[in-house]
């Protein structure tokens, strides 16, 4: 398994990781994503390592925080072995405090989670969502007390828009205190929002992109097909996601059929292999409800699609842009425009080879 650096860190991380909302499936939100248990969470394990990803990401909210303790119970003996990357922010119980970026919720969740796994430290703690009502050098000088202390190694942020983003790294510049390397985004070959202004921003201030839902909220399973009915299990059918128009999907999904006709790999395999090509990315989150999902997502990686494959992708998954990207595209000495020149597109967070 390639790895690559995170963001602007030491840290190399594997170019997938595999993340837990299907862990527990506790509460109906989490329920839509699956139920995979603690002797299924520990044979997906084994089938990681013994593939090179060393990643795991999960959250304090993740079904009621029975995630995090399958996850504890299948790491169990091996927690040296693996990467530990946890969130916070969103609703862990009724109270007012339960909730956000503030010094008592940040402080009382890593405390919760170290306790959960029976570990002195998390190697990344990432903020879930951005909360207004919290100050953001509160929230900043929380992480930065809490990676003096060693119990995180590095932080990183979740579902910024660029502006919140770019105001925390600046707050963090201008104290001395640790900034974010990483921000996990939602990107796929049916959202490719990420690239208007997240990924310039992230080129710019060498922050790693963690991408997750690279199937873009299960569209992209191979299971939906034009004219047909969801498949009957589906987390489509209650947690849909932002909306996508039915004629573009089915169009990238045109696409990517051609090219697993042309290179012997599945629907899943092609739409996270896209994501793994473009610039700032280090590391694709995957999840999975049966070993044989894992299987098939780890055979994403080991082989790339050519530049004409991602040329044909691109051109199937291109939106028209809000303004002002579309005016911006039009200037040539933006350094950045919002899809970038084809020799950007070899750009990698700390590529190292396999």
């Amino acid at each position: 398994m390639e790895h690559r650096l995170l963001g602007r860190s030491g840290l190399m991380v594997p170019v997938l990781t595999l993340g837990t909302a299907t862990f527990g499936g506790r509460g109906e939100f989490f329920r839509a994503f699956g139920n995979v248990g603690v002797d299924e969470a520990r044979r997906m394990v084994d089938l990681c390592l013994d593939a090179g990803l060393d990643m795991f990401d999960t959250s304090d909210n993740h079904s009621q925080g029975a995630a995090d303790e399958i996850l504890a119970q299948a790491i169990r003996g091996r927690r040296d072995d693996v990467l530990l990357a946890t969130k916070a922010t969103f609703p862990t119980g009724p109270g007012p405090n339960d909730v956000g970026a503030s010094r008592f919720h940040l402080l009382r969740s890593v405390e919760a989670t170290l306790r959960r796994f029976g570990t002195d430290r998390v190697e990344l703690l990432q903020m879930h969502g951005f909360d207004a009502m919290t100050p953001l050098e509160e929230t900043l000088q929380t992480l930065d007390e809490l990676v003096r202390s060693g119990k995180v190694l590095y932080v990183g942020c979740s579902n910024y828009s660029g502006w919140h983003l770019m105001k925390a790294l600046s707050i963090s510049e201008r104290y001395g205190w640790t900034r974010f390397v990483a921000h996990q985004a939602y990107y796929s070959l049916v959202g490719r929002d990420y690239e208007w202004e997240l990924l310039p921003l992230a080129l710019d201030q060498g922050v790693g992109t963690m991408a997750w839902s690279p199937l873009g909220y299960a569209r992209l399973t191979g299971r939906i097909r034009r004219g047909a009915s969801l498949p009957e299990v589906s987390r489509l059918h209650t947690t849909t996601g932002p909306a996508v128009d039915d004629e573009r999907l089915f169009a990238v999904v045109d696409v990517i059929d051609e090219i697993a006709a042309e290179t012997g790999k599945s629907v899943p395999q092609i739409a996270i292999n896209w994501v793994l090509q473009r610039p700032t990315v280090s590391t694709v989150v995957i999840g999975a409800r049966n070993e044989t999902q894992l299987r098939d997502n780890l055979g994403a990686v080991g082989w790339s699609l050519t530049p004409e494959q991602v040329a044909r992708l691109d051109a199937a998954s291109e939106v028209p842009l809000p303004y002002p990207y579309w005016h911006q595209r039009g200037f040539s000495r933006n350094p950045f425009p919002t899809l970038p020149p084809r020799e950007l597109q070899g750009i990698r967070s700390g590529r190292t080879g396999e």
